[in-house]
Parts: C-alpha cells; sequence; structure tokens
C-alpha cells in the first residue's frame, strides 16, 4: 500500500491547485505532507510522489536536495538544524554545533537511541541578525543560541515540553525599532 493510498480527497485537493498540465509542480506539498507524517521521505515515498505528478524521482530527489527540511532518512523527535551560514558562524555556530554533538553523542544521519534526537548543519535560516539560530522541526528558530540556552533547549525537549514552553535563560539582545514595540 502506498502512502497516498488513503489520501485521496487530500490529493485532490491539492491537485486543484495547479494547473493539469504541470502537475509536477506539486511536488512540493506531496513532499511536505510524508516528511510530516513520516519524519522523512524514503526511496519508496520519492517513487511514489514521482509517478502521483508524471515525473521522474531524480526530479523528486532534486527538489528535495535544494531544501534542508526534507531528509531522506529517518530523523529524531526533535530533529535539530544549526545554521551554517557566515553570520552565524560568526556568532558561534561552529562551537554551538560541537557542543549539540558532544551532548548528543550523534553526527549528521545519525538519531539519538532513544529516538529523541537528530542533528543537521543546514544553510541560512534567514534570522542572520539573531544568530546563531537552531531550528527544531519546522518550528520558528530558536535565537542567539548559547551553550547555556542550548542546554536548557535539550532539557525543554527531553522533558516533552512544546517550544515555546521551554525557558530559555538570557536575552537575544537585539533591539526592538520603535515600530516594533
Amino acid at each position: 500500500m502506498g502512502f497516498f493510498d488513503d489520501k485521496q480527497d487530500w490529493l485532490e485537493i491539492v491537485f486543484r491547485n495547479y494547473p493539469p498540465e504541470n502537475r509536477r509542480a506539486a511536488v512540493m506539498p506531496l513532499l511536505r505532507k510524508v516528511q510530516q507524517e513520516e519524519g522523512y521521505v524514503s526511496e519508496e515515498h520519492i517513487r511514489e510522489i514521482a509517478e502521483l505528478v508524471g515525473t521522474t524521482p531524480t526530479q523528486v530527489r532534486g527538489v528535495m536536495s535544494f531544501y534542508s527540511y526534507y531528509q531522506a532518512v529517518p530523523t529524531g523527535k526533535y530533529h535539530l538544524q544549526v545554521c551554517a551560514t557566515l553570520s552565524c558562524k560568526l556568532a558561534g555556530a561552529e562551537e554551538l554545533w560541537d557542543t549539540l554533538r558532544a551532548e548528543l553523542g550523534i553526527g549528521p544521519g545519525e538519531v539519538t537511541p532513544d529516538g529523541l534526537f537528530s542533528i543537521q548543519k543546514v544553510e541560512c535560516l534567514g534570522a542572520c541578525h539573531v544568530g546563531p539560530v537552531v531550528q527544531v522541526n519546522d518550528e520558528p528558530y530558536v535565537e542567539c543560541v548559547t551553550k547555556e540556552r542550548l542546554k536548557a533547549l535539550l532539557e525543554g525537549l527531553r522533558a516533552g515540553k512544546r517550544l515555546e514552553e521551554i525557558e530559555l535563560p538570557g536575552s537575544c539582545g537585539h533591539h526592538v525599532r520603535e515600530e516594533e514595540a
């Protein structure tokens, strides 16, 4: 049985958003659906998506490779993505990455034995002014992550707290513009 076999109504709604002659444009929502429900997109899912939209598995993999959100291997319950671009590196992302690897005892493509965590370095998360940043799954990123804030984040996630429930020590230290206040 394929992933989308019991999702025909959902597929119909998605495909209505795209012209019939360009069904390939629906690759992104199909990938996202699999990623959200399965935690990663397997080769089997890639082939199924390619068939559904009328393209090749290679083209689906090409879309996946462009976006760090899509994973081709199983991930932990909490997939932590550390921004590795220049501004975050200058703010301490490399040290943060090293701390994260040491704390969890895993590297990219691995999952902690308890199934809770996987990690990945990614390109820009679009928050250069508040780096270094860490994104948990597809939640909003955590900004100004120090070793202390990382430790609190991991403790909160281990305790099963939602991201917005975790109290992080310190502050980000960036200024709010007057029109935002």
